[in-house]
């Protein structure tokens, strides 16, 4: 990094801090005087102003947005969450890793060259300046689910070891609605997983079959997220060595290609994986594996605070909302290059911090209540995934995790949506408290789209925390006030904006909600 850049991160760093202080003696008035309303208004309003540059992690913009929310716990009387501090640094590596001449050549009864990015898209998340691998075999392992609670192992049989592994993205219930969870995806589904399972069973490599029905979006998003600043957490002592030397995604003309090279029937394959009793098989094929990589090591900062309870041996009940969004990039229409992200997830940012004001203002709860505003949601969950491996109480004193996901702007529905009912208790101190609001609950089981699977509540449940995701519902009080800002308008759009008309009646009922399963949470004994 030059002098001149330093010197300029320096002097928006200073001016980030004016503009913090002035912003938390606002708030800090309306801690005494303002509403509920006025107060997630102003909260939403600040936090996704052009002053905080879209929130993108490891950037200036970073400082100004952790500081800024340590300093909301701070004035309503929290105690620092992680051992006297309201931050918990980790390190973050960012990746971009291209294959020597933009090919990659495999050699079977025919030779193939896969072209790079129209064939295959590949990365790297290990610190170091080449991968560099040696005629690796490639293997097709189905859909690379090993799920013993379904009967489906593709990985049984087979060594993977040191071999580049291809798999199917989804789950085989997306073709055959007698398997696993039929459409509605389970997380075996996620391409995450595929590259999880793919350390664990010993190779070397993943990619991943896209197809974009069954993944629900097209190449071009691949391409677009996966070309440069391939993003992992970074393990200092390792290096990040014993991660996936080869993660990528094989697009499906891709695949036809290494297919020939294998002389083997494509459709027969496909077809047969998706069937119980698959066995995975070695596609016979082996190729070089060149790719130059640029890495960069940075610190981000989750944040959080807690309010400590009278009782129930140090267990804990967790709120969650991420602070980062998408930062400076591509300019709209417009010309509206800021990615503000006053919905995603300003409106949660707002929303957790008026919970812990109304838990502030109440008699000590029984259990803890955490805080927490991960960093890296955006980038592929990181903030919440070192959370859960570093918490501030442990996994199993975790009662629940409650997130906060783009809450705002929604109209007031006589239902509330919930994703992942069904397998915790968790799904009573909902219905019960909307009941209580004279509205219902609708438990939709449709996860075609893996939504379940793409925030950081789905981090508790990987360690066996309870969390379901709110959304709001489909039956308004009012038909004739529809929702002026539905989702697909500004999801992850420069227009992603804080307006003064916003209708926030269902957000704050929704929070309301929240609240009421929360304070039940915080003093059962169950």
């Amino acid at each position: 990094m030059s002098k001149n850049m330093k010197k300029l991160i320096t002097v928006i760093a200073f001016f980030a801090m004016g503009l913090i202080t002035a912003s938390a003696q606002i708030t800090n008035e309306l801690l005494r005087t303002g509403g509920d309303e006025q107060l997630l208004r102003e909260w939403t309003k600040v936090l996704s102003r052009d002053e905080f540059g879209g929130r993108k992690p490891m950037t200036p913009y970073e400082e100004k947005t952790v500081n800024y929310l340590a300093r909301q716990l701070e004035i309503m009387g929290l105690e620092p969450a992680f051992s006297g501090s309201w931050f918990q640094p980790f390190e973050m590596i960012s990746v971009t890793a291209k294959p020597e001449n933009a090919r990659l050549p495999v050699n079977g009864k025919k030779k193939a060259v896969l072209r790079y990015p129209d064939d295959a898209i590949i990365w790297t998340t290990q610190a170091t300046e080449k991968i560099d691998l040696k005629k690796a075999e490639y293997v097709f392992c189905g859909f690379g689910i090993n799920a013993p609670e379904y009967g489906w192992n593709d990985y049984e049989g087979i060594d993977v070891k040191g071999k580049i592994v291809v798999v199917m993205v989804n789950d085989p219930g997306f073709y055959d609605n007698n398997l696993f969870r039929g459409r509605n995806m389970t997380y075996y589904g996620r391409w995450t997983y595929k590259f999880e399972e793919a350390m664990r069973q010993g190779a070397i490599g993943c990619l991943v079959l896209h197809n974009t029905e069954a993944a629900s979006y097209g190449w071009h998003v691949l391409v677009n997220g996966h070309i440069s600043n391939n993003l992992g957490i970074y393990n200092p002592s390792t290096r990040n060595a014993n991660e996936l030397a080869v993660r990528g995604w094989l697009h499906e003309e891709g695949f036809k290609k290494l297919m020939i090279a294998t002389g083997m029937d494509i459709n027969r394959a496909l077809d047969a994986a998706k069937k119980t009793g698959f066995k995975s098989f070695s596609l016979n094929v082996r190729g070089d594996v060149k790719m130059d990589v640029t890495y960069d090591i940075q610190k981000t900062h989750n944040v959080g605070g807690i309010l400590r309870g009278g009782g129930q041996d140090g267990e804990a009940v967790v709120f969650c909302a991420h602070w980062d969004h998408l930062g400076i990039g591509k300019p709209d229409e417009r010309g509206d290059s800021i990615y503000n992200g006053a919905a995603d997830n300003a409106s949660g940012m707002a929303g957790a911090l008026l919970i812990a004001k109304k838990f502030k203002d109440m008699p000590q709860p029984r259990r803890d209540l955490v805080f927490i505003f991960p960093s890296s949601e955006e980038s592929g969950l990181f903030g919440s995934a070192y959370y859960c491996d570093h918490p501030v109480v442990p996994m199993e004193k975790t009662v629940a995790c409650l997130n906060f996901e783009s809450i705002g702007p929604a109209e007031l529905t006589r239902d509330v949506v919930i994703l992942g009912g069904g397998e915790s208790d968790l799904d009573h101190y909902y219905v019960a408290a909307a009941a209580a609001q004279g509205r219902y609950i609708f438990f939709d089981d449709d996860n075609s789209d893996g939504w379940f699977y793409r925030s950081d509540h789905y981090n508790f449940v990987k360690k066996g925390v309870p969390a379901v995701v709110l959304e709001n519902g489909r039956h308004p009080v009012d038909v004739n006030k529809p929702n002026k800002y539905p989702m697909p308008v500004w999801y992850h759009k420069p227009c992603d904006k804080y307006h003064e008309d916003w209708d926030l009646s269902g957000t704050l009922s929704n929070l309301n909600l929240i609240f009421s399963v929360g304070l039940s949470l915080s003093n059962t004994t169950q």
